[in-house]
């Protein structure tokens, strides 16, 4: 499995969560099976409907974990079979943690910085 985090740096797992997954300067991908971490430049900052969803999903995710996100987007990745944990706060090993331990649970987020106009 491969589970994406969008972070606000490059600081391997100590990287922080971003607000707003589709505007975040990087992720986090994480593959269960190699125990692999790798972080890398988030090359749609600006970003069309579907676009980063699309991108992760060629990246071969399966769950993004995320603290903000629209409900547009979420259908995207629905509509891709990656499964979205919202509401997540923390650093990337935290996170990766806590999802291993099954201590992490999908809960709405209000994002406080809006990026888009709707």
């Amino acid at each position: 499995m491969i589970i994406a985090i969008p972070v606000i740096e490059n600081n391997g797992e100590n990287s922080q969560i971003s607000e707003h997954f589709g505007h975040s300067p990087f992720f986090a991908f994480y593959d269960t099976e190699k125990d692999e971490l790798r972080i890398e430049n988030n090359p749609l900052e600006e970003h069309g409907p579907g676009d980063v969803p699309n991108f992760l999903h060629s990246k071969g995710v399966n769950l993004i974990i995320v603290r903000g996100i629209g409900q547009r987007a979420i259908s995207f990745f629905e509509q891709l079979g990656i499964k979205v944990i919202r509401g997540a706060s923390g650093s990337v090993k935290d996170l990766i943690n806590a999802f291993l331990e099954n201590k992490i649970e999908d809960k709405e987020y209000q994002v406080k910085e809006k990026f888009h106009n709707h």
